[in-house]
């Protein structure tokens, strides 16, 4: 997989240390040029390609060949600039797949197909929702969004009284656009299957879609 990184900062340089030890080809476009001769000087990090240019430029963007990417990423950190380039990305060079950082949560919904976002990560929300789904028992806690939010990535501790406690997980009519991906019970990973039985503090993760949430809640929750 090619895959072309917008921003080289901390974030970014750790993302393509990731991807390139995972056998993936992987360019970082930066604007600063001192900072890509440093990175360029040092080889840091192995085996991953710099270049310096504006990625919010047409023109410098096109030196990334990012036609020839399967997947953008734009981590900088400029809301502004992380709009510009997604959308050039998808609508300039046609690319599969554009993920985007968000800095400001107050700018998450900006970040959606109209700015050519197939996948925006909010740091701060993020946080807020580990740190809730921490403390939380007995609620439906988002933890991340794909496909501009039509799914939902969510994670619930079963409480006591919740009407999920005790029952299979194929007797619990989850709706057909939901499904538990996993479950975490007494810090061991439990792969679910139609046979699990749900228990008081489990924790249980679902993939749903946004039509589904409410019933899944309900079922989870109460």
């Amino acid at each position: 997989m090619r895959v072309v990184i917008a921003g080289g900062g901390n974030v970014g340089t750790y993302i393509a240390t990731e991807l390139q030890q995972a056998g993936h080809e992987v360019l970082i476009v930066e604007v600063d040029p001192d900072r890509v001769a440093r990175q360029q000087a040092s080889g840091e990090p192995r085996g991953v390609t710099w270049l310096n240019a504006d990625g919010c430029e047409v023109s410098e963007f096109a030196k990334a060949e990012p036609g020839r990417a399967d997947v953008v990423v734009a981590v900088t950190g400029d809301d502004e600039d992380n709009l510009v380039i997604s959308l050039l990305a998808k609508q300039e060079f046609g690319v599969p797949r554009v993920v985007a950082r968000v800095n400001n949560p107050s700018n998450e919904w900006m970040f959606n197909a109209s700015w050519g976002v197939d996948v925006s990560v909010s740091t701060p929300h993020l946080l807020t929702a580990l740190v809730e789904e921490a403390v939380s028992v007995g609620s439906l806690v988002r933890l991340l969004s794909f496909e501009n939010d039509r799914a939902r990535l969510s994670e619930v501790t079963l409480a006591p009284n919740s009407p999920a406690e005790g029952v299979e997980i194929r007797n619990l009519g989850l709706p057909r656009d939901s499904t538990v991906v996993a479950v975490l019970r007494q810090d061991h990973l439990v792969v679910p299957r139609g046979d699990t039985v749900l228990g008081a503090g489990d924790e249980v993760l679902v993939l749903a879609t946004v039509d589904a949430e409410d019933e899944v809640r309900r079922l989870l929750v109460g």
